[in-house]
């Protein structure tokens, strides 16, 4: 399987980038993991709403270049579905049943994601209702990752 984690902007924090390191060297054991991160845009502190839709859209056009016609697209949005750790790693095992071999988790920037690419996923996904920094959720989403790799192997995983 083929793991794409596309996220807007770059990672500075040392501390995230060591945790998705070790979390990503660890699914490399069940999947090909490739990280791409495009460029955010300089949002001004007291945005428009055009001048927001603007931004998500130039970011929206970053992230679909990168995505392949063939790939199964899985928005990270707060609108999305939640899902148990169980019924994710379910819904991975399923699209590699039906031949899904190419999977793509998109994290938008700080103003989420922009409708074309909400439109071109195949699905969206919230891991809750609060909003968090999309770098966070960047380890976040990896560890949960590996956990359904590790759950569909049937291997032990602290709960």
């Amino acid at each position: 399987m083929n793991i794409q984690i596309i996220t807007v902007g770059k990672l500075k924090e040392k501390y995230l980038k060591m945790g998705i390191a070790e979390y990503t060297k660890r699914l490399g054991a069940y999947a090909k993991v490739e990280e791409i991160e495009v460029a955010d845009e300089k949002a001004p502190e007291q945005a428009s709403d055009a001048e927001m839709l603007q931004i998500k859209e130039k970011e929206g056009e970053r992230i679909l270049a990168k995505i392949h016609p063939d790939t199964h697209v899985i928005a990270l949005a707060i609108e999305g579905k939640m899902m148990t750790s169980e019924q994710l790693a379910d819904n991975v095992d399923k699209l590699a049943t039906y031949g899904k071999s190419k999977i793509a988790f998109v994290i938008g920037g700080s103003l989420g994601l922009s409708e074309a690419v909400m439109k071109r996923s195949n699905e969206s996904l919230s891991f809750s209702k609060m909003t968090f920094p999309h770098q966070l959720m960047k380890l976040v989403l990896v560890e949960q990752v590996y956990r359904a790799f590790r759950i569909n192997r049937g291997e032990p995983y602290h709960k």
